[in-house]
């Protein structure tokens, strides 16, 4: 995935400085110390990866949800419906991050037992990028899957109502000795953040990933009332995409469809939503030895990145630019926004800290 652009002219911030604000910000706030690592660590791989749309800009959001009521400060997570490998966990409407790193967790866990772990997660909330919790599993050593359904802003093929969510499909796969194999989209032409990001910005989307409310075309992010599916003229395929994280986050757990989920805006953010998401871990070494799969996976990524490329084009690996962005990022900082160095400022000063913007 492409990073976003944010403001070229803007001061550089290191990634930890940004870091160590959100933390901070968030235990001020009243969040327990879990809720505020793993919403930071979630906020951060969208920053850290260049998926800025899911990163840091939403921390104002998460302050809001804690500080009124949609989300527990304090969450007690429970383990229910054991059954093998497969488990279910109430979240007691906890931040995102923090019910599906724990989840995940928990599915490669069951992995290492199994061969294969599933966990659905139940009263959940926003949990940011899906590929953060893909990637958590991939880096010890499982192929890892995240799904979550939202409320309702992407319209049908040849729909003119909201029906799905963005509804996020995520996989990482390990890769011995190189980056994982990363791939994270939503099954929305964008992600409805990314529309956010551009009122920011004050840039036009790009033709035919928004709709007005008729649900006509439009590449204004201001009169944007909702998302296209994945696909242009062939959006059946994306619409039906996004049915695979409704079903398996909301059908599956029990929890609510998309178009019954409270808009992620508010006005209300004082009741939790009640989201639903799933994870599942696969344990290569449970279907073929370890070193066949590493050698079969290792050939696959270079096989695909060597091959021919149109006149001045590269292929490239899934997750190839998120590493790419990172090694920037970590190297030089990241510019904010400028909605988010406001937002940062504001923050800073109702808590008494010093913001990095």
């Amino acid at each position: 995935m492409a990073s976003d652009s944010t403001n070229p002219s803007g001061a550089l911030v290191p990634l930890a400085v940004i870091e160590d604000f959100c933390r901070q910000v968030l235990l001020a706030a009243g969040a327990d110390e879990p809720t505020a690592d793993a919403a930071t660590r979630g906020m951060l791989h969208g920053t850290r990866y260049g998926i800025d749309s899911h990163g840091v800009r939403l921390l104002t959001h998460y302050v809001k949800g804690l500080t009124q009521g949609r989300l527990n400060p304090s969450p007690k997570l429970s383990v229910s419906n054991m059954f093998g490998a497969v488990a279910s966990l109430d979240a007691d409407n906890a931040h995102g991050a923090l019910a599906t790193y724990t989840a995940m967790e928990r599915a490669t866990r069951l992995a290492g037992e199994f061969g294969i772990g599933a966990v659905a997660i139940r009263n959940s909330s926003h949990f940011g990028p899906a590929g953060a919790y893909a990637l958590d599993a991939a880096e010890r050593g499982f192929i890892g899957f995240a799904f979550c359904n939202s409320d309702s802003f992407v319209r049908l093929h040849d729909g003119a109502m909201r029906f799905h969510g963005t509804n996020p499909i995520a996989c990482a796969v390990p890769v011995k000795g190189d980056n994982p194999w990363l791939f994270d989209m939503a099954t929305s032409a964008v992600p409805y953040n990314r529309v956010q990001l551009y009122r920011s910005l004050g840039r036009q989307l790009p033709e035919g990933v928004a709709s007005d409310e008729r649900g006509y075309d439009t590449t204004d992010p201001d009169v944007a009332d909702m998302l296209a599916p994945l696909g242009g003229e062939f959006g059946f395929k994306g619409a039906g995409l996004a049915g695979i994280p409704e079903i398996l986050s909301a059908v599956l757990t029990g929890m609510k469809l998309s178009f019954d989920i409270a808009p992620m805006p508010g006005p209300d953010f004082s009741t939790p939503r009640g989201l639903g998401a799933f994870v599942i871990a696969l344990n290569p070494a449970a279907f073929l030895d370890i070193e066949t799969f590493d050698a079969a996976m290792k050939r696959y990524v270079e096989t695909l990145r060597a091959s021919p490329a149109r006149k001045g084009f590269k292929v490239l690996a899934p997750g190839d630019r998120e590493w790419a962005v990172a090694a920037e990022r970590e190297k030089h900082g990241v510019t904010l926004d400028p909605a988010t160095v406001d937002a940062f400022r504001t923050l800073a000063s109702r808590y008494r800290l010093v913001s990095p913007a």
